[in-house]
């Protein structure tokens, strides 16, 4: 049996059942019904792209809402840092965080199997360079290797430091304590202030930040116990601590004033305790000294670890900050500003 086609079928089945002029208005009329058809089809399909056209560019918006949060923003891309002390505590969590956020980081310290293990943990854009902040050969290798390597140098944080006593007068502190913390906590950020600004300078721009007063050792029940930042109150470190500190703070607001015409920017971060930042502390030691260190701050509730200085020096070093310079950011819930007598007496 031949096979005949569907349509083919019906339009003889009309011809038969219809007369010529019959049929001819019924095809006129079936004609213009499929007209209209195919221009509502066409219709539905260009609703349907304009549709489509309105959904992906509302679906690009809230991408691009959502790339401006703060708490995803990549706030340091394509950035060259340098991270003094960036082996271990405040340093190592500032590797990590400004990592993430785009920058190409150049870890130096003196602990070289920790530098290389974070450097191999975070792999492309992070290398380890030994370094001796005290030495001046050091140091100006550190910076003429970070410009061979990636052409410039955007960010200086000095952030490498170390404490002398738990606690002691004047009357009783051996010169060799004096000089080594100045040695190291001073001359180092200097230094690397130095270096850092020679080849800043012909690029007109650039930022130093220094770590002022990472939280001296408390003589406490607990072992490497810290105490808050000792360039917003006195008496809380030794003599010889609060000299090298003080004397970070004297260089930054005079490298603000000096560097800030080749458009340099020059600042400090100053946190009260951070206990995560120690090493050698166990996790039971860490909580106890937050504990004890959250009953005495100002701040209730918080607790500040190094990820919360980290944020700070991030802001320092991002461009949202591109007209900050000469400032101690003191990262402490306001410790320093509070008279505790006051609070004790009203409290009773």
């Amino acid at each position: 049996m031949e096979y005949v086609p569907f349509k083919l079928q019906i339009v003889d089945i009309l011809t038969k059942a219809l007369s010529i002029s019959q049929f001819q208005e019924l095809k006129q009329k079936l004609t213009v019904i499929e007209v209209k058809l195919r221009f509502q089809l066409r219709d539905a399909v260009s609703e349907g792209a304009r549709l489509k056209i309105l959904f992906e560019s509302d679906i690009r918006k809230k991408k691009k809402r959502r790339k401006i949060n703060w708490f995803n923003f990549i706030r340091l891309e394509g950035k060259v840092v340098i991270i003094t002390g960036g082996a271990h505590g405040l340093g190592a969590t500032t590797v990590r965080l400004f990592h993430q956020h785009g920058a190409k980081v150049v870890i130096a310290d003196i602990q070289d199997h920790l530098g290389q293990a974070i450097t191999k943990e975070l792999g492309e854009n992070v290398c380890y360079i030994h370094c001796d902040v005290t030495n001046e050969d050091d140091i100006s290798n550190l910076v003429d290797t970070t410009i061979a390597k990636y052409g410039k140098l955007d960010i200086m944080f000095s952030n490498a430091g170390v404490v002398d006593r738990p606690s002691g007068s004047i009357l009783d502190t051996p010169n060799s304590d004096l000089e080594r913390v100045i040695n190291v906590n001073t001359i180092g950020a200097f230094l690397a202030a130095k270096h850092a600004a020679r080849v800043m300078a012909p690029q007109r721009k650039g930022c130093i930040i220094f770590t002022a007063s990472l939280s001296t050792p408390a003589c406490t029940s607990i072992a490497g116990l810290s105490t808050p930042a000792c360039t917003s109150i006195a008496g809380l470190s030794t003599p010889a601590y609060a000299v090298s500190k003080y004397g970070i703070l004297g260089l930054a607001k005079s490298l603000a004033a000096e560097l800030g015409g080749c458009g340099i920017r020059v600042n400090c971060v100053s946190p009260y305790a951070v206990m995560n930042s120690i090493q050698g502390l166990s996790e039971v030691e860490v909580a106890k000294g937050e504990a004890i260190m959250s009953a005495i701050g100002n701040l209730k509730g918080q607790v500040l670890r190094a990820e919360g200085v980290a944020q700070a020096a991030l802001y320092l070093a991002s461009d949202e900050a591109n007209y900050v310079s000469g400032l101690n950011l003191v990262v402490d819930g306001g410790f320093s500003i509070v008279n505790p007598t006051l609070i004790m007496a009203r409290d009773i």
